[in-house]
């Protein structure tokens, strides 16, 4: 039997209303380099579901099809309160689709929007209850690998959610196809050093992530920022660690960030339970170490800080002189 065309048009973006096989579309909930995210009903068991539909840029990939059926068995082995649950895959009109719950909840994302700091009382909680997901996965075996706040659902009862493991490592050795495809997984900006160098990682990884994530939550940016993914990458490599506690934060919280944070995955906390235990017992923090974890004390992204300024402005003018020197030798040759 011959396979069935692909009308790519028609599935780019699906409208409110539209059938998608045996799910009518209620919302568009989000759109990701990978593909859309919808919330649908699902008429075949009376449902609300959510759909993620890959671009149609990618059908007909192998690698990406896998990735998606890699997806539903990771998710089909965990079961926990803060995890979002696999329901099935298909194929609609040789559309491969991926089926998850439905959860009532807005995305950490959107909270942290406006920039505006989260106060350690409301992080710290939160943290713990995402951090004990990520246990969790990693007690099955699976690094989650692209932890950040639009991979959170906050409930309205302030339960997280963990989404997304496109790009899961699990101990069998399988993972994401974008990590295949780029040779690094993950988002610049929350992605750990380890990953950026194109090495798997490890539970470690999810760690710095996580330190991340908390860093923005208390301060309304993360710790590094550029005007490129490459300039992004590269403080993840090779620049200093702001420190929290000049933002507001407690010595301690920002220790336990700092030793999130730290380039050797060594350094870093070894698993996600010790992580917690600090959470949960911050009055006993060992904060003598924090000189030592962190650089020049600073609450703004390295990026923006006073001590990365002046040397970016010296390097533009050393690189303008330089050019000047070319123009005025080209010219003086010019006129004999």
């Amino acid at each position: 039997m011959a396979k069935e065309k692909i009308n790519l048009a028609r599935f780019n973006v699906l409208q409110v209303g539209d059938q998608f096989d045996h799910f009518q579309i209620r919302s568009h909930i989000a759109k990701g380099g990978m593909g859309d995210v919808y919330s649908a009903f699902d008429y075949a068991y009376s449902r609300e579901a959510v759909l993620k539909i890959p671009d149609a840029m990618f059908i007909g990939d192998p690698a990406y099809y896998a990735r998606f059926q890699r997806e539903l068995e990771v998710m089909e082995k965990l079961n926990h309160p803060a995890i979002q649950k696999g329901l099935g895959s298909g194929s609609f009109r040789g559309m491969p689709y991926l089926v998850t719950e439905f959860i009532e909840g807005t995305s950490l994302r959107e909270r942290l929007k406006a920039g505006v700091p989260m106060p350690p009382g409301e992080t710290v909680p939160l943290v713990r209850k995402i951090a004990d997901a990520l246990a969790y996965c990693h007690d099955h075996g699976i690094v989650h690998r692209d932890v950040k706040p639009e991979n959170i659902l906050v409930s309205p009862d302030g339960q997280p959610i963990l989404l997304d493991f496109g790009l899961a490592l699990s101990s069998d050795g399988h993972r994401g196809t974008r990590a295949s495809q780029s040779g690094a997984a993950g988002t610049p900006e929350y992605m750990a050093p380890e990953q950026i160098e194109g090495r798997s990682g490890d539970c470690r990884s999810d760690v710095y992530s996580l330190g991340i994530m908390m860093f923005e939550m208390l301060t309304g940016d993360v710790p590094f920022r550029g005007d490129s993914n490459l300039a992004v990458v590269a403080q993840h490599l090779h620049a200093s660690t702001p420190r929290l506690d000049t933002a507001g934060a407690s010595p301690q919280v920002a220790t336990v960030v700092a030793r999130c944070l730290q380039r050797n995955p060594d350094a870093r906390y070894a698993g996600m339970r010790q992580l917690i235990y600090d959470l949960e017992h911050l009055d006993s923090v060992d904060t003598s170490r924090l000189d030592r974890m962190t650089g020049p004390a600073t609450s703004v992204p390295y990026s923006r800080s006073p001590f990365v300024v002046p040397f970016a402005l010296a390097g533009f003018m050393m690189v303008m002189i330089v050019i000047l020197g070319f123009v005025l030798q080209a010219l003086h040759a010019h006129g004999r």
